[in-house]
């Protein structure tokens, strides 16, 4: 599957009486609490001596994968595009993998 099919299959459960801005913002809106959830389960396992579900953490990932498909589709953005630009941007930031040399630096391009 790619991210496109995936994002294509996951369309069909957005709210269809949402307009489009409403369904970007709800999209949006939806990834950061998502992000919450699995920062959460993350801190639990850090910090609280859980064990890591792992369960639990891909449920709320696949739903912030949900949001982030339905954000970039109600922007007109496709998810593999989104992820191919994602991936240029790390090797020009990157090119010879992570080093915190090229983390501090300030001069790194974004693209």
């Amino acid at each position: 599957m790619t991210l496109d099919d995936y994002q294509t299959a996951a369309s069909r459960t957005t709210n269809p009486r949402l307009t489009g801005t409403e369904r970007l913002l709800d999209a949006a809106a939806g990834l950061s609490e998502e992000a919450g959830e699995v920062l959460g389960i993350v801190r639990k396992h850090a910090f609280q001596s859980h064990p890591l579900n792992r369960d639990k953490l891909q449920t709320e990932l696949g739903d912030a994968l949900w949001c982030l498909a339905i954000a970039a589709q109600s922007a007109g953005l496709a998810l593999d595009q989104v992820a191919a630009t994602n991936l240029a941007k790390l090797r020009a930031r990157y090119p010879e993998g992570f080093s915190d040399a090229n983390s501090l630096s300030k001069d790194k391009p974004f693209l």
